[in-house]
């Protein structure tokens, strides 16, 4: 019986090709859009999956408070929490802390190799986190001071091999390590993906002095990753309440002297890559907003497949009444109509099934050029992915299929061969219902993309304060920092000036593009009441900084050798200003600040600037004049010769700095790097939106199909009394028209308060334009109208004749 279900099934596919054809082509964009989206959207979601102990790790998250207001939230914090929070909370079974060091230079052959990745942490490490030893005992690998884990494609790159354990290790020429143990490279789904792990008893014995104060005992000293390791069955929220009365133990005096505050909290590890975006994050975190919106298009694309088959499928209603009618005639139940159609639609979406998994073998490479993923065919090889794909196809068959096989069996074989055959309201109502759903979903998701593209265009011209253009930046040397050092830096800077391309060159300890590293707490006005100390973004700069980088001095003056600028000066940003208490920047001009010990006065307040994209707000920020500053080396160049510059610049820094890699990059494309994760954001959503549109076209094609075939003889008699064509395609848009201005008006509250919360991600964004609704639907009005067209055009110029003889 099913065979010749399925066989009468193949029969009607073939003899309506067109039909079938866009029917499955339908279905097929759909579900290969759907499968790429839940694709992105399940690596997304997998942070961490591969941690045996991730329900049970939590990271010690960190909110500063002045004077009762937030000043700064950490992913870092004090050094001594975790030793802390393991004494005094029982609950507490482990935990591990992670400093993030700077990178490193190793050589080979004698050549000097640049390892990016590098932290200090104690030997718990490998009890909390899944990683399985390679080589080397985990509970002893970092316990002692000057020994390191390296990863295996550390160990390959260093030595060729991961059989390195008891072999030396030496670090930017000076620092001498035993490597204890090797481990496998971190899978691409986790946040923590070190290269070199070094032990952190390393770190205190650089860090603690001969009495014992260190960072185990300055609660005030910030840069700590602490994660913990919950007892089983433990609840998180109980942890926290036990945390206060610690944190109170050890800052009461000095939270109380300065009038200041510190809360920790507990960040679920399967959570901190989709929301978390604290200071000294050790990775770029991604976006649950962004993430649970492309599954919101994952929904709208394969459901506006399905819309799509079951307006073909009640559009074709009236070709096959007499094929039902004939059927019910000569004894066929309608149980056994509704499995007959039902097999037309598994057969139909099976078709599509396999082509939509050739569309997502053949698309993969390309989507994850276009989104940043990872993807990769070995999707094909976890159950996981098969088990919802015949979810998909299973709700895709019933969904699509059941409301069009009960229309189709439920025909009266009497009135259908006696051509009495008539569309009940109500299924003119559910057709109209779900062509305003296909228009709604587009509508939806073109103002979408009009918002992303105007915010990202934004953020891209919008003046940054700060002028970054053709400016070469080269990291700081790490080789050779010795007692003549800061004088090769001076020497360096002077022999690149007698370059001519080279117009400016300063030295910073942060760049344009990332976040400013040194955070200051305890400055105030040399004078005022302790309580008024506040936290502050501390930069060092030398005297060529405002000058290379062209930011607008809005009071006071820049640093200048000739006016007698010394080491105790500093320049604030207008923020910073307002932060110390002035209303206009000339009242701080002269003044002096106390900053940890130190007088500093107050020689120039600059305007603000974009340190960091526009999605960070600008923040209180102190430019402190140190003329041998080791950090960054910018370089403002003219844009003829760079190549040949660079050259110059590379022969400089061998001679200068030799044992140190060269590498240097350009700051406007490192600045711009911060929006390529919104740019292909941008992207993708902007490809799945045009799937969705194109898909939602094929069904608008069937409404009109329908629409056309149901006002034939109407269409004929109108043309006999004298109609045009124009009138009857006014007839025929009519519909449609109405139609549109209901998915309009349904659209744009929806649009609206989406696109306003996710724009809520950006501290400087673009507002909510009229046009940024206008435009799309007279987008969606065209493409209608151009759809519509093709069946409306056609019948408006058929024979009339030929119109009534076929009714």
């Amino acid at each position: 019986m099913f065979k010749n279900y399925f066989k009468t099934a193949w029969r009607n596919i073939r003899r309506h090709k067109a039909y079938s054809s866009i029917n499955i082509l339908g279905l097929a964009i759909g579900i290969a859009a759907c499968m790429l989206i839940l694709q992105y959207v399940s690596f997304e979601l997998s942070f961490e999956d591969f941690q045996q102990h991730k329900d049970r790790i939590y990271r010690v998250q960190q909110d500063r408070f002045d004077n009762g207001k937030i000043s700064t939230q950490w992913a870092a914090g004090a050094f001594g929490v975790g030793n802390a929070f393991k004494a005094a909370i029982p609950e507490v079974e482990d935990y591990v802390k992670v400093i993030q060091s700077s990178r490193v230079t190793a050589e080979v052959r004698n050549q000097p190799v640049k390892i990016e990745k590098v932290y200090f942490t104690n030997a718990s490490f490998f009890n909390i986190f899944t990683y399985p030893l390679i080589a080397g005992d985990k509970n002893t690998a970092l316990k002692d001071p000057f020994t390191a884990a390296l990863s295996a494609s550390t160990a390959i790159k260093l030595f060729g091999t991961t059989n390195v354990v008891g072999k030396p290790l030496e670090l930017n020429r000076k620092d001498n390590y035993h490597i204890t143990a090797v481990y496998p490279d971190a899978p691409v789904n986790t946040q923590l993906k070190p290269d070199i792990l070094l032990s952190y008893s390393t770190f205190q014995k650089w860090t603690t002095d001969s009495a014992g104060n260190g960072p185990e005992t300055a609660w005030e000293w910030d840069g700590c990753l602490t994660y913990l390791l919950l007892n089983k069955g433990t609840t998180p929220a109980a942890v926290e309440k036990k945390m206060i009365p610690v944190v109170y133990k050890f800052t009461k005096d000095d939270m109380k002297k300065y009038n200041a505050g510190v809360i920790y909290h507990l960040q679920p590890l399967n959570d901190i890559h989709l929301y978390s975006h604290y200071m000294m994050e050790p990775g770029e975190n991604g976006d649950g907003k962004t993430v649970y919106l492309l599954l919101g298009i994952a929904f709208f694309i394969v459901v506006i497949a399905w819309v799509n088959y079951i307006n073909l499928a009640t559009a074709r209603a009236i070709t096959r009444a007499r094929e039902v009618g004939v059927r019910k005639a000569v004894g066929s139940q309608r149980s056994q109509l509704i499995i007959q159609f039902l097999s037309e639609s598994a057969l139909l979406n099976a078709i599509a099934l396999v082509l939509a998994l050739i569309i997502v073998v053949l698309a993969i490479p390309g989507f994850n050029a276009v989104s940043g993923q990872h993807l990769s065919f070995s999707l094909f090889s976890k159950p996981g992915f098969w088990l919802g794909l015949g979810s998909l196809f299973l709700i895709g068959v019933f969904f699509s299929g059941l409301y069009p096989a009960f229309v189709l069996s439920g025909f009266n074989p009497v009135d259908v061969l006696k051509g009495k055959l008539s569309n009940s309201g109500q299924g003119s109502l559910l057709r109209k219902s779900l062509v305003v759903f296909q228009f709604v979903a587009s509508l939806f998701l073109l103002i979408g993309t009009v918002v992303v593209y105007q915010q990202i265009q934004f953020m891209r011209k919008q003046s940054l304060g700060i002028n970054i253009d053709q400016t070469l930046v080269l990291p700081r040397p790490l080789v050779g920092i010795d007692s003549t050092f800061l004088k090769r830096i001076t020497a360096f800077k002077q022999e690149l000036e007698q370059i001519p391309s080279i117009q400016h060159i300063t030295v910073s300890t942060s760049i344009a593009g990332e976040p400013v590293d040194w955070n200051a707490g305890g400055i105030k006005l040399v004078g005022q009441d302790e309580s008024k100390q506040k936290q502050y973004r501390v930069i060092g700069v030398d005297y060529d900084y405002l000058k290379t980088y062209e930011l607008k001095i809005i009071a006071g003056h820049p640093f200048d050798r000739s006016l007698g600028s010394d080491k105790h000066s500093v320049i604030f940003n207008r923020m910073g200003i307002e932060h110390l208490g002035f209303n206009h920047p000339q009242e701080a001009i002269g003044k002096k600040i106390d900053f940890w010990g130190d007088q500093y006065t107050i020689e120039g307040v600059t305007e603000n600037f974009h340190q960091q994209s526009l999605r960070e707000a600008y923040e209180p920020l102190i430019l402190r004049l140190i003329p041998d500053v080791n950090g960054s080396i910018s370089l403002k160049m003219s844009a003829s010769n760079i190549s040949q510059t660079i050259s110059s610049v590379k022969k400089e820094w061998d001679k200068m700095f030799p044992g140190n890699t060269f590498d240097y990059f350009f700051l406007d494309d490192h600045f711009n790097d911060q929006y390529k994760a919104d740019q292909q954001f941008g992207k993708v959503f902007g490809i799945f939106t045009s799937l969705a549109i194109l898909v939602a076209c094929l069904g608008l094609f069937g409404l009109a199909s329908f629409t056309t075939l149901q006002k034939t003889k109407e269409i004929g008699i109108r043309k006999v009394l004298g109609a045009s064509v124009v009138n009857i395609l006014n007839l025929l848009y009519r519909e449609f028209a109405g139609l549109l201005a209901i998915a309009f008006f349904i659209t744009i509250p929806l649009a609206w308060l989406s696109s306003n919360s996710w724009l809520q991600n950006y501290n400087f964004r673009i507002g909510m334009h009229w046009y940024y609704f206008l435009l799309p639907f007279l987008l969606i009005v065209l493409i209608a109208l151009l759809t519509v067209s093709f069946q409306s055009v056609k019948a408006a110029l058929a024979n009339p004749v030929s119109s009534l003889r076929s009714e």
